[in-house]
């Protein structure tokens, strides 16, 4: 069984900066048993990460839509997770405000990094605080699950304007903030086919290139990756093949090898 110290020394192992920014997208099932369950793995993230900043989705998409147009920072369940859902709830523990794709968060800088979301019209804008784990150089951990539930990458897709990714018209959406104040929102969303899908066709380059490690928390396997690097192979991939993650068909060899080389710059 799993305890507190054991996931401490996981996250140790990982090579988690516990004074920098940590994204945690996670199936809890996969850590195994764990001796109290659910709370001790937040428990051991906080703990770990009381001098850094630890953030985990809280997102919405599944159900706020234009027939279901209101968000609240304070009551609206999250869709991706029971970890998501109890942290929260957390003591201390802060929420974005967009109205699909918030994040909760605690720790160094918390406040300012969620804080605004609630103006940006797309679900990762890169002055969301999707793009603000790139300005913090953070690390985003994948707890038993792959790239597919990797949100960050939607984000760099959006941000290397990735044709066919989000909706040409608006959602009118809203979010209730903490105070109860009532923001209006419209809001492009995800559109055509679950794109994170084919997210999983980089893994191999992304380990070769130093932007993805492999290791274990609990019983799951897990992915650490590099927003800063994940972002510069991403971004050099999606210049030159811009419907990379279009289609779910694997990279041919030539392909895996010529992009696990670094970038070399003239």
């Amino acid at each position: 069984m799993h305890t507190k110290e054991s996931l401490l020394q996981d996250l140790k192992d990982l090579g988690i900066n516990n004074k920098g920014t940590l994204m945690v997208h996670s199936s809890y099932k996969s850590i195994g048993d764990v001796d109290g369950r659910a709370d001790t793995v937040l428990d051991a993230f906080q703990e770990y990460m009381e001098d850094g900043l630890l953030t985990l989705p809280t997102h919405t998409w599944k159900y706020i839509n234009a027939d279901n147009p209101v968000f609240s920072v304070k009551d609206s369940p999250t869709c991706v997770g029971i970890l998501t859902e109890l942290f929260r709830k957390r003591e201390n523990v802060v929420r974005s405000a967009h109205p699909t794709h918030s994040v909760a968060a605690i720790g160094n800088g918390s406040v300012a990094f969620t804080t605004g979301d609630e103006y940006c019209d797309t679900p990762c804008a890169r002055n969301s605080a999707w793009g603000r784990l790139l300005d913090r150089n953070a690390q985003i951990m994948l707890v038993g699950v792959d790239l597919i539930r990797n949100t960050f990458i939607h984000g760099i897709e959006e941000w290397a304007d990735i044709p066919g990714r989000l909706t040409d018209t608006f959602e009118p959406l809203q979010s209730v903030l903490e105070d109860g104040t009532v923001v209006d929102v419209p809001s492009r969303r995800h559109c055509g086919l679950s794109w994170s899908y084919h997210f999983w066709k980089v893994d191999e380059i992304l380990v070769n290139r130093g932007a993805m490690t492999i290791g274990k928390f609990g019983d799951a396997e897990t992915r650490v990756c590099d927003a800063k690097l994940l972002t510069e192979v991403l971004m050099e991939m999606l210049r030159d093949m811009p419907d990379l993650f279009s289609d779910n068909e694997p990279l041919n060899r030539q392909t895996i090898e010529h992009y696990s080389k670094p970038l070399v710059y003239s």
